[in-house]
């Protein structure tokens, strides 16, 4: 073997080039596979189940591998630098605006229906006829859960800053539980739902919007797993703790 494949290439700037990846084909190929599988399945096709599950374990297996690519920079090659931090934060901070504007298209499909209800729902809201879900009860508790898990959330990101590692640990994972029941609660309340999304725009507009809301508190719960086992693993400190 020649010397010239020892040689190291050193770069004079902040930033991180990447090594080739397969992990965005193979995310694109599950991605693919988890839209049309799902659409598939609605509709009863043959495959359709079978497709999407493959979609499912194969965008959940990228998750993880690029996970644990992403971690082995970050952590033990030192490729995030401030300027590569940086980068991500903004990449981060895009991604939200994004979210923002797709939860508010479901909050105007609400606020339309709901303000200037049309005849053929009976010219009120909700729509005649339609038994719906009192919000003084699991709506509630959910709410409640939802913004206890913030705060807590906030108590182990500061305690992270602080040094405090016990602390962290035991506020994350008090996030993680409130997490977990807020899923079980919202699963039991669409099992106990007198309704479902065929019933008008009041059915599509709930599940819908709480459905889409559900599923980013269970990636989020995923998220914050994985910051949990990076954590009881020493990965983050006082100064280098991005993703948290």
């Amino acid at each position: 073997m020649s010397m010239k494949s020892y040689t190291k290439v050193i770069h004079r700037h902040p930033y991180h080039l990447v090594d080739p990846s397969p992990w965005p084909l193979v995310a694109s190929i599950g991605a693919l596979s988890l839209t049309f599988g799902g659409v598939m399945f609605m509709h009863n096709y043959s495959g359709g189940s079978q497709l999407l599950l493959i979609g499912v374990f194969t965008v959940l297996y990228v998750m993880f591998t690029w996970w644990r690519d992403v971690i082995r920079e970050a952590s033990f090659e030192g490729q995030h630098t401030e300027a590569v931090q940086e980068g991500l934060r903004l990449g981060m901070i895009l991604f939200i605006v994004s979210e923002v504007m797709f939860f508010f298209a479901f909050f105007w499909a609400f606020f339309t229906s709901s303000l200037a209800p049309v005849f053929n729902i009976g010219g009120v809201w909700p729509p005649a006829g339609l038994e719906v879900i009192s919000p003084w009860g699991l709506p509630l508790l959910n709410t409640i859960l939802l913004l206890s898990s913030g705060a807590t959330v906030t108590w182990a990101h500061h305690a992270i800053v602080g040094g405090l590692k016990n602390e962290a640990q035991t506020s994350l994972y008090l996030t993680l539980t409130f997490a977990v029941y807020f899923t079980a609660f919202q699963a039991l309340e669409y099992l106990e739902s007198p309704f479902s999304i065929s019933d008008g725009v009041y059915g599509s507009t709930f599940f819908m919007a709480t459905g889409f809301h559900g599923f980013h508190v269970l990636i989020g719960t995923i998220f914050l797993s994985i910051c949990a086992v990076r954590l009881y693993f020493d990965h983050f400190s006082r100064q280098h703790h991005f993703g948290f």
